[in-house]
This record gives C-alpha cells, structure tokens and sequence, in this order.
C-alpha cells in the first residue's frame, strides 16, 4: 500500500480526523479500509499513543479486511468510538447537525453536505421546518446554472449561513434546556 504524501498531522489533528471517521461510519457512510489504515498511520506519526494503532497503521493490501475490526479497537482505546442515538429519527437528527457543523467549519464542501442534509436526512425526517433552509440551498447549488446570474460563491456562502443559523438555534434551545 503506497503512502499518502500528505503534510504532517499534528496529535491533534490525527485525534479529529480518527473521531471524524468514527462518525462518519457511525452514521453509515462508506470510509474505505485504505482510509482507516492510513489514518491509523497518520495518527501513528503523529505520536497518537494506543495499543492497536501500530497493527492498524501496518495493515498490508491483503489484511484489509481486518481493517475496520482493528480501526474500532484503536478508536475505543482512545475513547473516540460514537455510537449514535439509538432511535432512528434521533440519530438522523444527531447526524444532521454533524454535517450542518462541517458544513458551518469549512471541513465538507456546501454543496455536498447540503445534498446530504437533503438526500439522507430530510426525507427520512419527513422535511422539518428546520431543515428547510438547507434542503432550499441544496436544491440550488444542485440545479446551479451560470445562467443564473447568481454566483455559485455566493449560493456556497447561503449554505454556510443556513448551517450555522440551524446549528444555532440548536445551541439555543440547548441553552433554554
């Protein structure tokens, strides 16, 4: 398996990317075996400290599969393995405002993260009032034109806006709990 020439992680880094995977399989999107090795390498070079890390980091083409076994270890040595809400809708909720956050952090594209928010949450929500904004910019930065007139910028920076309002009215009503 070739290594990613990537730019040094720093601890904490590495800590944010494995906790980053560990929702985004939580939340049963497709992380690849070559992208939990190599964040297990990441974290490794970064001077992460966990039993199974250095197992996981040196993961050969053909011990892929065991992979994600290995990657779950690692994350529970460290305290990072999340287990979202046990209610269906609950966790479509918990998974909302973990893509609204990305979004909102410059971390997952706009246009991408809205189609997510649209595609795999709001239906199964049944469109909630409060995800309405997102799903409205998603359908925009989808169907984007230049005819428009409108640039995509813009309906880029929409959608940003639209995360952090929902993500704070969250706040809020946390606030008010």
């Amino acid at each position: 398996m070739p290594i990613e020439k990537t730019a040094m992680m720093t601890h904490d880094d590495a800590l944010k990317q494995l906790s980053h995977i560990s929702r985004k399989r939580a939340f049963g999107r497709h992380v690849g075996s070559d992208q939990l090795i190599q964040a297990g390498l990441n974290a490794l070079l970064a001077e992460v400290e966990s039993p199974s890390l250095a197992l996981l980091a040196g993961l050969l083409r053909s011990e892929e599969p065991e992979a994600s076994a290995l990657f779950d270890q690692v994350l529970e040595e460290l305290g990072l393995l999340f287990h979202p809400p046990a209610d269906p809708r609950a966790a479509k909720w918990a998974m909302a405002y973990w893509v609204a956050g990305q979004i909102a952090d410059g971390s997952l594209d706009p246009a991408a993260g809205t189609y997510l928010v649209w595609a795999d949450i709001a239906y199964d929500l049944d469109y909630p009032e409060e995800l309405e904004p997102l799903v409205h910019c998603a359908h925009n930065l989808d169907g984007w034109e230049e005819s428009w007139g409108v640039p995509l910028e813009q309906l880029n920076r929409e959608a940003v806006t639209a995360a952090k309002l929902f993500l704070s009215k969250r706040s809020a009503a946390d606030a008010g709990d």
